[in-house]
């Protein structure tokens, strides 16, 4: 097992969640409409939720004996409702693609722990973009 490569790897998904968390409750904070009170409820569980993520990535980070990042990727503020959903289904999307591609790195290291700790996350990210689809009115 490479331990800088996965904690490389870790660090990318780290900085997603980090932007992800800062994101969403900005969302929640700043979001204004008709539809606000549903929309900014799903804001700040949703964040949470990334909290969540952000935490069990550092933690093993550090048992791995890394530094865990506290940089985090891009964050998208601003505009309105339908915006701030469709910036947020971009960032699942972008985070699906990223931990299907580290899942994959983990299993290919020996590093079932990671892998599984993924996979956990995974299934949260898809069900966050299931929620923004259907919010947003996406037919897949």
């Amino acid at each position: 097992m490479s331990k800088e490569i996965i904690i490389d790897a870790l660090n990318k998904d780290l900085a997603l969640e980090i932007a992800a968390t800062l994101q969403y409750l900005h969302h929640h904070w700043t979001g204004e409409g008709f539809d606000s009170p549903a929309v900014l409820e799903l804001f700040e569980k949703i964040g949470r939720d990334e909290m969540k993520h952000m935490e069990m990535i550092a933690e093993r980070i550090n048992y791995l004996g890394g530094d865990p990042t506290t940089t985090p990727s891009e964050i998208k503020k601003g505009g309105d409702l339908v915006k701030m959903m469709k910036d947020d289904l971009e960032g699942e999307n972008i985070a699906i693609t990223q931990y299907k591609a580290h899942i994959k790195l983990f299993d290919e290291l020996g590093d079932p722990t990671s892998r599984l700790m993924m996979e956990k996350i995974l299934s949260d990210e898809e069900r966050h973009a299931d929620i923004w689809e259907t919010t947003l009115g996406i037919k897949k």
